[in-house]
């Protein structure tokens, strides 16, 4: 991955809401999310999801397992 779109994924997560990012994270196909590849971007993501509570009974029962 380019540092452009290391950037622009980062960029991405800061504007991701709670529920938008517990969806990405239940939904992602294995091996396949550069949110989830070892590096800047997981660090950032988990941090900030980490930040809104991680994962809760609520917030796995608003999102369901509709991927």
């Amino acid at each position: 991955m380019t540092e452009d779109e290391t950037n622009a994924l980062l960029r991405e997560v800061e504007q991701m809401s709670y529920e938008e990012m517990a969806r990405k994270w239940r939904c992602a196909p294995l091996g396949g999310s550069p949110y989830f590849q070892t590096g800047p971007v997981y660090d950032a993501f988990a941090a900030r999801f980490a930040s809104f509570g991680g994962w809760t009974p609520v917030i796995s029962k608003r999102i369901g397992w509709g991927c």
